[in-house]
C-alpha cells in the first residue's frame, strides 16, 4: 500500500470522525456517547491508574479550566503556516510574477485575524454582577421556556437575566451566553460575539487565500514540468500516461511540505467554514448556540448538573417558540453590532 492510499484513507477517517460529532454533539444517547463508554471500559482495565488520573487530570485543566493552552497552540500552528508560506511558496510565486498586491494579502489578513482575535481574548463577555445585574434583567424579557424569571445562580448568588448562563470554566454569569472558546480562552457572550464572527470569517479567508496561492503555485508547476502529458513504466515494464494520483503523489514527493501545509489548510478551511456558517445562522435569527442546543432538549452533563433550575432550562423541544428572540434580519445583526445598552434607572 502506497503512502498516497494510505494519505486518501486518513482524510476519510478524519472526515467521518469530524460528521459523527457534529451529527451527535449535545446528545446525551448517541452512537459515539456508546462507543466512547464501552472503549472507556475496555482501556481503563488495562491502563494503570496513574496514567488514568494523569489524563483526566490533563482533560479537565484544558477543558474545564481557564487555560492560555489552546491560545498558545493557535499561535503556533499559524506561525508553522506562515512560516511555511514564507519561506517556500512566496518565493516560487515571485518566481511565477505573482503580484506583490496578492502576495500581501495574507499578511493582511493576518493583521486583521489577530486584531478580533486579541478583542475576543479580552473583550469582557458580559459579566454579570452586583452592579450591573438590576439593568442586566431588563435587557430580555424571560421567555418562560428556556429562561425563568427568579432563577438565582447558586454560585453568583445573583437572579440570572434571561439568556444568561453560569459558565462554570469561568466561574461567572455571562449575559446572552452563547458559549466558551477554549481557543481564546473566554467566554463568548453579548459583548464580544461580534469580535468573535469577525474573527471566524477573517481566520477562514486567511485560509482560503494561502490555499488559493498555493494551489496555483502548484498548477503552476505542474504546466511547466508537462506532468500532465508524462508517462512512466510500471512494474510489467509498460509506459503508462500519468494520471491524476500520479501528479498528486509526485507533488508530495517533491514539495512535502508544501502539499501537506495545503491539506491542512483545507481542513481548517472547511472545519471552520461550516462553524462559521452556524454562527452566522444563529447572528440572522438572534439565536446563541447555547439556546440552539437547549430548544433541542441537549444538554451537557458538566455544564448542567441535575437540578431544579437545569430541569425548567431544558424542556421538550417546542419548535413553534424556538426563535422568541428574533425581531427581524436587520434588528437582529444591529443587536449583534451594538449590545443593547444596560437600562438604568434614573434618581430623582
Amino acid at each position: 500500500m502506497d503512502f498516497l492510499t494510505l494519505f486518501g484513507i486518513y482524510v476519510v477517517v478524519v472526515l467521518t470522525c469530524i460528521a459523527l460529532v457534529c451529527r451527535y454533539s449535545g446528545q446525551q444517547h448517541s452512537p459515539l456517547n456508546s462507543l466512547y463508554s464501552f472503549a472507556l471500559k475496555r482501556l481503563s482495565s488495562i491502563t494503570p491508574k496513574w496514567l488514568q488520573k494523569f489524563s483526566q487530570w490533563t482533560l479537565h485543566r484544558l477543558f474545564h479550566q481557564r487555560s492560555n493552552a489552546f491560545i498558545y497552540l493557535h499561535i503556533l500552528l499559524e506561525g508553522a503556516v506562515y512560516a511555511e508560506f514564507t519561506y517556500e511558496v512566496f518565493g516560487f510565486c515571485r518566481e511565477m510574477d505573482t503580484t506583490l498586491i496578492s502576495l500581501s494579502v495574507p499578511y493582511i489578513l493576518l493583521a486583521i485575524k489577530t486584531f478580533f482575535f486579541y478583542l475576543c481574548i479580552k473583550t469582557d463577555p458580559g459579566t454579570v454582577t452586583k452592579k450591573k445585574v438590576a439593568g442586566q434583567l431588563h435587557i430580555y424579557s424571560y421567555d418562560r421556556r428556556l429562561f425563568h424569571p427568579g432563577i438565582i445562580c447558586s454560585t453568583c448568588q445573583l437572579v440570572k437575566p434571561a439568556r444568561s448562563k453560569h459558565c462554570r470554566v469561568c466561574n461567572r454569569c455571562v449575559q446572552r451566553f452563547d458559549h466558551h472558546c477554549v481557543w481564546v480562552n473566554n467566554c463568548i457572550g453579548a459583548q464580544n460575539t461580534r469580535y468573535f464572527l469577525l474573527y471566524l470569517f477573517s481566520i477562514c479567508a486567511m485560509a482560503c487565500d494561502i490555499a488559493l496561492l498555493t494551489v496555483d503555485m502548484l498548477l503552476h508547476v505542474v504546466l511547466r514540468t508537462g506532468l500532465l502529458g508524462a508517462s512512466y513504466l510500471d512494474e510489467n515494464g509498460q509506459r503508462q500516461p500519468a494520471g491524476f494520483l500520479f501528479v498528486v503523489q509526485h507533488l508530495f514527493l517533491t514539495f512535502p511540505r508544501i502539499v501537506f501545509m495545503l491539506g491542512f489548510l483545507l481542513f481548517v478551511f472547511f472545519l471552520l467554514a461550516g462553524y462559521t456558517m452556524f454562527h452566522s445562522f444563529l447572528a440572522v435569527v438572534n439565536q446563541t448556540s447555547n439556546e440552539w442546543y437547549k430548544s433541542r432538549g441537549y444538554v451537557c452533563q458538566h455544564c448542567h448538573p441535575s437540578t431544579a433550575a437545569d430541569i425548567l432550562c431544558s424542556p421538550i423541544p417546542d419548535h413553534s417558540k424556538r426563535y422568541y428572540y428574533s425581531r427581524g434580519v436587520l434588528r437582529n445583526l444591529r443587536e449583534i453590532v451594538f449590545p443593547p445598552r444596560l437600562v438604568q434607572k434614573k434618581d430623582n
